[in-house]
This record gives C-alpha cells, sequence and structure tokens, in this order.
C-alpha cells in the first residue's frame, strides 16, 4: 500500500488536549473497575506505582476523573423496574423550569436527569418497584407538575453498560 493512503477502519481518535496515551489508558481501566488497585493498574501501564498514583491523583484534581461509583443491583434494593421518562416543558419561565430540573432529582427513584434537544426536553432514569408504583411516580409528581405538558414513559427491558 501507498506511503500517502490510509488502511481502511475508522480514523485514529485524537488525543484530548493534557492527556496522553498512559492517561488515557488509566481512565479506560478505571472505568472498567473503579477499585484496580494502583499497583494493579501501574503494571497494566507500565509505569510505576509512584508515577501512577501521581497520575490517577492528576486526573482527579483536574476534573478527568469525577469520582468513583458502585454498580448497584436495582432489584436487590426492591426497584426490579427502570423506565426512561420523557418529558415536554411547556413553561415559557426560565424560573419554572430551573425549579423543575431542581426539584426532579430529588425525587424518590429517579437515577438521572438528561436534559436533550428534540421534541421532548427531558429524560428520566427511575427506578420502581412494580408498575402501579411507576404509574403513581408518573401521575403524582410529573404530570401533576405544571410545567410539564407530556410525559412518555418507556419500560427498560434490558441495560448494558459498556
Amino acid at each position: 500500500m501507498p506511503k500517502d493512503r490510509r488502511s481502511p477502519g475508522p480514523a485514529p481518535r485524537p488525543i484530548p488536549a493534557g492527556l496522553d496515551e498512559v492517561d488515557l489508558e488509566l481512565v479506560r481501566l478505571l472505568t472498567a473497575d473503579g477499585r484496580m488497585p494502583n499497583n494493579a493498574l501501574a503494571e497494566a501501564t507500565g509505569i510505576a506505582p509512584s508515577t501512577c498514583l501521581a497520575r490517577v491523583r492528576a486526573l482527579r484534581d483536574r476534573g478527568v476523573i469525577r469520582g468513583f461509583h458502585a454498580d448497584v443491583d436495582l432489584a436487590a434494593l426492591g426497584r426490579p423496574l427502570q423506565a426512561m421518562v420523557a418529558i415536554r416543558i411547556g413553561a415559557d419561565s426560565r424560573d419554572e423550569i430551573d425549579r423543575f430540573r431542581a426539584m426532579v432529582p430529588r425525587l424518590p427513584g429517579v437515577l438521572s436527569l438528561f436534559h436533550v434537544s428534540g421534541a421532548n426536553d427531558y429524560l428520566l432514569h427511575v427506578a420502581a418497584e412494580s408498575p402501579d408504583a411507576l404509574r403513581d411516580f408518573v401521575l403524582d409528581h410529573l404530570t401533576a407538575d405544571p410545567a410539564v405538558v407530556h410525559a412518555e414513559t418507556s419500560l427498560i427491558f434490558e441495560h448494558v453498560r459498556t
């Protein structure tokens, strides 16, 4: 193959400014297992444990790594039913939208809130004890809210983490 032609396949991804291949590998490894010990991280990336510790600390200080989270079995906590609820806001007032946005993450069963583009304004990832509890949540907390003009619930059959 001539030197000026690339092989088929995806284009190489650019490295974000201020990060190198070792940083990206540390982030990849910690994303897969946030409890991976420093010695194992160092060995997997080919750097000294002290260097590894300093790099992970720098990634946290710079906000690249924002925290470490537990992968919780919601069914074991009595909330086996998960859904995405699409919300359309009808409020014209920024204060009303800000009130809704601040209130929703504090509602029982809300796992995540996404502000999205398109026909809907927000997606809520929720977990509930039962279909009845999910229905009550949507009716009591979402459709009863004066800012909400539409709520559409989609059940989650399977969630695969990448």
